[in-house]
């Protein structure tokens, strides 16, 4: 074969370097890429202030649209497999559009969540409220309510009509019926909505008089706030107990 048939070995050294040079790059990349996603969580809140700061500013970045998703991968996971210290509390509806982990921009082991229809609450869920603060030391407990509640409305009419509802949803109703009476005190354009508030307000006060709680509340190391979630714009609005 002719000298003008055969490659140019300096063409292909330098395309096989060039090759090199792309892969590695594209490694260093995956690299960092990786070492951004897994990188060192932001230090606990120990106070109620701070708690509820990182959670405010969670819910800002999810009205915005400017997520950062922390506390979401397998390094994260390793770490919290032994143990755990979450800085938060939630008490919130069973509403498939009110997920507090992404309303609040949080991540793996940053909260406590308990769900319930209409934030209904009984010796179990009260307890498991409890669990955080005697337990963990967790600093703020949020009771959550939210915009439209399917479960509100539902316990309102069964009220107002005295139509019981089925099997084990009565006991929702029941639960709710000191809202209901407050909301029909308080009177208002939308009822369900004031009773809606209503549900908030009186059971973060209930959790904030409570017997276990009350102490850590009394001496700054716990706030219990009631908060309300609104569909339309993703806002949590603060309704009662912000810590100072």
């Amino acid at each position: 074969m002719d000298r003008a048939g055969r490659p140019d070995r300096r063409a292909l050294l330098v395309g096989g370097l060039m090759g090199v040079t792309v892969a590695l790059a594209g490694c260093s990349s995956r690299r960092a890429a990786s070492s951004a996603t897994s990188a060192s969580p932001e230090a606990r809140p120990t106070t109620p202030h701070a708690a509820f700061a990182r959670l405010m500013g969670g819910n800002k970045r999810w009205v915005s649209g400017n997520l950062q998703h922390p506390d979401r991968d397998p390094n994260r996971r390793q770490l919290l497999a032994q143990e755990q210290e979450p800085f938060g509390a939630i008490l919130s509806c069973i509403d498939s559009r009110v997920p507090p982990e992404l309303l609040f921009d949080t991540g793996l082991g940053d909260l406590y969540v308990m769900r319930t229809g209409g934030e209904a609450v009984g010796p179990v869920v009260t307890g498991s409220v409890e669990y955080g603060p005697m337990t963990s030391d967790t600093p703020l407990i949020v009771v959550l309510g939210h915009q439209r509640c399917g479960a509100v409305k539902a316990a309102y009419y069964s009220l107002r009509d005295g139509k019981p509802l089925s099997g084990n949803l009565q006991a929702i109703v029941r639960a709710l019926r000191p809202a209901y009476e407050q909301a029909v005190r308080e009177g208002g354009a939308d009822p369900v909505e004031t009773m809606a508030r209503a549900q908030v307000k009186l059971t973060a006060a209930d959790l904030r008089s409570n017997r276990d709680l009350a102490p850590l509340v009394g001496k700054g190391a716990l706030a219990v706030v009631g908060a309300y979630y609104s569909l339309d714009t993703g806002k949590v609005e603060v309704l009662s107990g912000a810590p100072s």
